[in-house]
C-alpha cells in the first residue's frame, strides 16, 4: 500500500500497547513499517493522540459478516461488489486491518441459504482488490462442511482459481459438535431460516445419512488438499477427546469455538490455538448454550478471539476481558486479537507494535467502558 519513499508519520502522546506491556510515548512510521518506538521528547510535527491507546491493527480469522451484506434479508441478494465494500467499511471502522473472510463451501440445496456464495463473493473481493478500494487486508478462509457430497470437489475448484489462506473443517450434523441433540439443531435452524417441520425432517435425515457416508473421506480429502499448499487448517466446534485427537492427527493449528472445557483444554495442551467468539465474551456466554469464552479465559485456555458475526466486538473484547478476568493484563488480552491470530495464520509481519512490523495501528479512545476506534492505519496509510 505504501512505498519506501513516503514521508514519516509520528504518532505521539499515546498509551502504546506492546506485546508484553504498555508504554507512554510515540511511534514512528515510514514505508508502511514501524521504524521506531520512543518515550523521549515528542518530535516537532507529530500527530498528538491526546493520551489515547495505540493498539496493533486487529487480526480477524473467522467472520461470515460479508455474507449478511450479500443476503441482507431472506430471498434478497445485494450487488456483490457493493456488499463487499459495505463489509470492508465496517471491518476497518472496527479497527480490523487484516480480515479472513470466512466463506461457506456447503453444498446443501435443501436448506435455504445454507449452501453459501463463495464463488460470487470471491469474484467481488478480487474485483475490489484490483480496483484498490479495500481499506482492510482481506484474506480467504473457506468454511468447509464435511458432511456434504461435493465439498472436496467444490473446494478444489476454488483453490484452482483463488489464493486461500485458511480452511476450517465443519460438521453441523444433528447430534454432533455444536448441536448435541437433533432437537437443538431443529430449533436453531427453524428459527434462523423459517423452514417447516416437514422440510426439517428431510434435512435432518439427509444430514445424518451424509455424515455417515461422507464426513471422514471428505475430511481426509480436504486435509490432503490443504497441507501441500501451506493452507492453515482449523477444526470447528470440537466437543470430545475424540474430536481433538482427530484434529491432532490431521495437523490442525486452530480449534474454532470448542463447545466444552474438555475439548478446549486438550486442544490447548496439544499446541492447537483455541479460538472463541468475542460476542460470546461480551454477551456473557454462548448464544447456543455451549461453553463461555470467559470461563476458558479464567482457566488459561483462551488464545484467540474472533468477531464472528459482530465486527465491533473484536475491539470491545480485550477491554471487556480485563474487567471480567482481572488476572489478565491489557497486553495479554490484546494479543488475543492481534499477535496470537497473526501467528496462528502464519502472518509474521503484523500483529504487534514492534520494529520492522507492518504499520497496522488503531487509535482507541474510551466512551465509558466501550472502546472506540478513532483512527485506523493500514501499512501507515489512514483507512478509517
Amino acid at each position: 500500500m505504501t512505498q519506501s519513499g513516503t514521508p514519516e508519520l509520528v504518532l505521539a502522546n499515546a498509551r502504546i500497547v506492546l506485546a508484553d506491556g504498555e508504554v507512554s510515548g510515540h511511534v514512528r512510521l515510514q514505508g508502511g513499517r514501524i521504524t521506531a518506538i520512543d518515550t523521549g521528547a515528542v518530535p516537532a510535527g507529530a500527530e498528538d493522540l491526546e493520551g489515547d491507546y495505540l493498539l496493533p491493527g486487529l487480526v480477524e480469522l473467522h467472520t461470515d459478516h460479508v455474507e449478511g451484506h450479500l443476503a441482507p434479508r431472506p430471498k434478497v441478494r445485494w450487488n456483490p461488489l457493493s456488499a463487499v465494500l459495505a463489509h470492508d467499511g465496517q471491518i476497518a471502522a472496527s479497527g480490523i486491518t487484516t480480515v479472513f473472510d470466512s466463506l461457506r463451501v456447503w453444498p446443501d440445496k435443501r436448506a435455504v441459504g445454507m449452501d453459501g456464495d463463495a464463488p460470487i463473493l470471491l469474484a467481488a473481493l478480487n474485483e475490489a482488490k484490483a480496483a484498490g478500494v479495500l481499506r482492510a487486508d482481506h484474506l480467504v478462509h473457506l468454511r468447509c462442511e464435511v458432511a456434504t457430497d461435493t465439498v472436496v470437489e467444490d473446494t478444489a475448484a476454488l483453490l484452482e482459481s483463488h489464493k486461500v489462506h485458511l480452511i476450517s473443517l465443519m460438521d453441523h450434523t444433528p447430534g454432533q459438535r455444536q448441536f448435541a441433540s437433533t432437537e437443538h439443531f431443529r430449533a436453531y435452524y427453524k428459527k434462523k431460516s423459517g423452514i417447516s417441520d416437514d422440510e426439517l425432517d428431510v434435512i435432518v435425515a439427509t444430514r445424518m445419512d451424509y455424515h455417515t457416508r461422507y464426513s471422514r473421506p471428505n475430511r481426509e480429502g480436504l486435509v490432503a488438499l490443504s497441507h501441500p499448499r501451506g493452507i492453515v487448517l482449523a477444526s470447528h466446534d470440537d466437543a470430545t477427546p475424540e474430536h481433538v485427537a482427530e484434529a491432532i492427527g490431521d495437523g490442525l493449528a486452530i480449534a474454532e469455538f470448542p463447545t466444552t472445557v474438555e475439548a478446549a483444554r486438550l486442544s490447548h495442551e496439544a499446541g492447537i490455538r483455541v479460538l472463541m467468539g468475542a460476542p460470546n465474551l461480551v454477551r456473557g456466554g454462548s448464544h447456543t448454550g455451549n461453553v463461555a469464552a470467559e470461563e476458558l479465559a479464567r482457566l488459561g485456555l483462551l488464545d484467540i478471539l474472533s468477531s464472528d458475526y459482530v465486527p465491533a466486538s473484536l475491539l470491545w473484547a480485550p477491554f471487556d476481558l480485563v474487567r471480567r478476568v482481572p488476572s489478565l493484563s491489557l497486553a495479554q488480552a490484546v494479543r488475543m486479537v492481534t499477535k496470537n491470530p497473526a501467528e496462528a495464520a502464519k502472518l509474521t509481519d503484523r500483529g504487534e507494535i514492534a520494529l520492522g512490523k507492518r504499520a497496522d495501528l488503531v487509535r482507541v479512545a474510551m466512551a465509558g467502558e466501550i472502546p472506540v476506534a478513532r483512527a485506523v492505519w493500514r501499512e501507515g496509510q489512514r483507512v478509517a
